[in-house]
């Protein structure tokens, strides 16, 4: 059985990009698995929201009711960092991940724990895919998802937020 599919904060985001061919990815990604469960860490969710909380209340305004609907149809499993990732820091492979920033390590880590893999737009992360460890990328794609109409509606009102989905 294959492992779960974990997300991080670059993939969220890039819902909001500011680059269009990311924000497609991203949002093709959520779109076409939106009844089917990801896992999150809750830094992750974290840095999402200190994102957010940065921009103009306007801007957090639009984009909110879209973010906590979609969080309320999809499964996200929100999970803490545990022992075993903690475990699994010390065997990553130190010349791929050796540059990596702590709080990136300590991601792919517990992915690797848990025998998961890792669909990530972090452009520290991105490098690593194909090299053996759990991540990828969500791939490109020709158009943007598209939500259930009542939630597309709120995705459209949200795009008031564009990200730099490299900041996360």
């Amino acid at each position: 059985m294959p492992g779960e599919l974990h997300v991080d904060a670059s993939l969220f985001m890039g819902m909001h990009s500011k680059d269009p061919a990311v924000r497609a990815a991203a949002t093709t990604f959520f779109a076409a698995r939106l009844r089917q469960p990801v896992v999150m860490k809750l830094e992750e969710v974290g840095r999402c929201d200190d994102y957010i909380w940065q921009l103009p209340r306007d801007v957090q305004d639009a984009y909110y009711p879209f973010m906590d609907v979609l969080q309320s149809l999809m499964p996200i499993r929100r999970r803490p960092y545990d022992a075993d990732a903690l475990a699994a820091l010390a065997g990553l492979p130190a010349g791929p991940t050796a540059a990596l920033r702590h709080r990136d390590r300590l991601l792919l880590a517990s992915v690797v724990a848990a025998r998961g893999e890792l669909v990530t737009l972090n452009p520290r992360l991105i490098p690593l895919a194909g090299s053996g460890l759990p991540v990828r990328t969500p791939g490109p794609a020709a158009g943007r998802g598209v939500f259930p109409a009542e939630l597309d509606k709120l995705y459209e009102q949200s795009l008031a937020l564009e990200a730099d989905h490299a900041e996360l």
